[in-house]
């Protein structure tokens, strides 16, 4: 799996002109999902960010994390962070997950998440042509991938 987290202020998703889901401050995440992940992957990565401390603290410290300060959680599903773009022009999706598999993990990350968070997180809707509006707090951005746990 791979995520890109993203701090914000306010984040929100739209589809067909409705929006679905929005939050205010708290993280904000794409989540791509490849053949080989596994609800293993989702329960490493779930607790990783919900445990990153990159909020400040009253010193404006980066010391924080999302369960510290209450905040709330946006995850959209986004298949072309597996984008393979080596040869060519045209990215190659071939390591993203079947529709069918990616979208039963991305429920059960949704689930995890709203576990661990003791909350029903935000989410966008899986497949759909998404508008995904944020203003990223710092900025703020992270890359974790469940296969290089750095």
């Amino acid at each position: 799996m791979r995520a890109i987290i993203q701090r914000v202020s306010e984040a929100s998703v739209t589809v067909e002109n409705v929006k679905i889901s929005s939050i205010k401050a708290g993280l904000m995440i794409l989540l791509g999902i490849e053949q080989e992940d596994s609800e293993e992957d989702a329960q490493w990565l779930v607790r990783k960010i919900c445990s990153l401390r990159i909020f400040g603290d009253e010193n404006g410290n980066m010391n924080h994390s999302l369960q510290d300060i209450k905040g709330e959680l946006l995850l959209v599903s986004q298949f072309t962070l597996h984008a393979k773009i080596k040869k060519g022009n045209r990215p190659s999706f071939i390591k993203a997950a079947s529709p069918e598999i990616a979208n039963k993990l991305y429920e059960k990350t949704k689930q995890i998440f709203n576990t661990e968070l003791n909350q029903n997180i935000a989410a966008g809707k899986f497949g759909a042509m998404m508008q995904v509006q944020l203003i990223n707090d710092g900025p703020i951005t992270l890359i974790i991938d469940t296969k290089n746990k750095e």
